[in-house]
């Protein structure tokens, strides 16, 4: 109970000391004309009101991952906890403001447009291609998903709720931002925030009663949870399992979105830095309900060998919990978490791909060029069992994260200012990602080389990329006058 209070607290109060923070540091400054002032074009650079800007950049990067992600993190134990808070405060959080900040400053530039700026062309390159399979894996998988669910939940299976949502998805990449996703989203807002205030609620209300009983976290529950720690591995196997909750590569695609919105600077810190420890937050909540629902760490696995997968926990969770009208709204929230990532993983493609080629994107006929082939793609993708394919895109998140970062040190350099906010996260998360690809067992798309090779290797692979980012970064300061 005193850990689920003191880290809630204390992402919160994150918000608030390191937001800013990090918010002086960039040089925020709300008399610079934003993108959507100079460029508006009715279509994707139209302006929206702070609020409505918030709550589209919260659902975008939520998907299934505070949730789902945070059920699956929790087998490994209340380490889980240390990761969300720490990941969220010192690595997300930075992460999504960078890169929400840097597409601001380059005229809403996308993701591998900014990479290829400060990382060079070649990176641009690899980024387009990389970027594009990572956005229409998630939003396939958030088609299939979705529909599962709802299809649960009304009892009339998935299939129609598939075609449903894949034409929704269609509308909301075409029509302009204003037209489907700024209207709607504020109510699928309201049924996320119902959920996450419904189980956080519940939990704190049954931890002061003492009818719950939260897990703490202590230097003994440190250790590794998971029923099959020899596979599961909480170095690095959390950290990959764990994304969205507290850093993923995803949100960075994402972000340029909103910053073709934005009408100021000073709503930066809200939406990209305040959006990500919303998310921290929601993960905080269901990794906490998932050990509490089913008495721990160890019983919590227990169910899943049994076969309750996070959709079934969710549901259980939330019937249990919430009374039968309680669960209805709250599991619509869940839906609405992929929903509302997939319809914009999808519309990222389009700008992504649109911004490569220089195609202006004001005439519908020119949005329906780019997207046709893409959804064709993705329904062909949508027939095929898609589980395979979802287990890379968590390493494929992180490898994301690393390189967003690593293009902010890049920048911070270009602009003489100190790196170590974005350069040490990215060595971490360097290290989390070759020892992952090392260690993992084949099916999860690792190489399953013995520890005493995968460690060191990851080590040294951190090291030297950051002693060569150093280097390169002295080559610059000598190059190149100050500004």
């Amino acid at each position: 109970m005193i850990t689920f209070i003191l880290f809630i607290t204390l992402l919160i109060a994150a918000y608030f000391a390191c937001g800013r923070f990090t918010e002086k540091f960039f040089g925020v400054d709300p008399t610079r004309p934003t993108p959507v002032q100079r460029l508006a074009d009715g279509v994707d650079y139209q302006p929206l009101k702070p609020w409505r800007v918030f709550v589209i950049q919260f659902l975008n990067i939520a998907g299934l991952g505070p949730i789902f992600g945070a059920i699956l993190g929790a087998a490994y134990g209340p380490a889980a906890y240390l990761w969300i808070l720490l990941g969220c405060i010192l690595a997300g959080a930075v992460h999504d403001f960078f890169s929400g900040m840097l597409s601001l400053r380059h005229d809403g530039m996308s993701l591998p447009d900014i990479v290829g700026k400060y990382l060079g062309r070649h990176a641009r390159g690899i980024m387009t291609v990389f970027t594009a399979l990572l956005l229409i894996a998630v939003g396939v998988s958030f088609v299939n998903g979705p529909a599962e669910l709802l299809g649960k939940l009304t009892g009339t299976g998935a299939v129609w709720w598939l075609y449903i949502i894949f034409a929704y998805y269609i509308l909301a990449t075409l029509l302009p931002i204003n037209k489907i996703i700024g209207k709607i989203y504020p109510f699928m807002g309201a049924a996320l925030i119902f959920m996450a205030l419904g189980i956080g609620g519940y939990l704190l209300v049954g931890g002061l009663t003492g009818d719950l009983h939260l897990p703490e976290l202590t230097l003994a529950s440190l250790a590794n949870m998971h029923h099959q720690p020899e596979t599961n591995i909480l170095f690095p196997m959390m950290f990959i399992v764990i994304s969205c909750g507290a850093i993923s590569g995803f949100h960075a695609t994402q972000s340029p979105m909103m910053a073709r919105c934005i009408t100021s600077e000073r709503h930066a810190r809200p939406v990209f830095y305040g959006a990500m420890i919303a998310e921290g937050i929601v993960a905080m909540i269901w990794a906490t309900a998932a050990m509490t629902f089913f008495g721990g760490p160890a019983e919590l696995n227990a169910a899943a060998t049994a076969g309750n997968t996070p959709a079934v926990i969710v549901n259980a969770i939330c019937n249990t919990w919430l009374g039968g009208v309680g669960a209805v709204i709250a599991i619509i929230g869940v839906v609405v978490c992929p929903i509302t990532s997939g319809d914009t993983a999808f519309r990222g493609m389009r700008l992504i791909i649109a911004d490569a080629l220089s195609f202006n994107q004001r005439p519908m006929k020119n949005r329906i060029i780019i997207s046709a082939p893409v959804f064709v793609i993705a329904y062909l993708l949508c027939q095929f069992d898609f589980s395979t394919i979802w287990k890379y895109v968590g390493i494929s998140n992180q490898v994301l994260a690393t390189i967003t970062l690593w293009t902010a040190s890049a920048y911070l350099v270009k602009v003489r200012k100190p790196h170590w906010m974005t350069s040490l996260p990215a060595t971490f998360l360097t290290v989390v990602c070759v020892t992952y690809l090392l260690v993992a067992p084949n099916k999860d798309g690792g190489l399953s080389l013995p520890h005493a090779i995968a460690y060191p290797a990851g080590i040294i692979a951190g090291i030297t990329l950051l002693t060569l980012f150093l280097v390169a970064k002295n080559r610059e300061h000598h190059q190149t006058p100050a500004p």
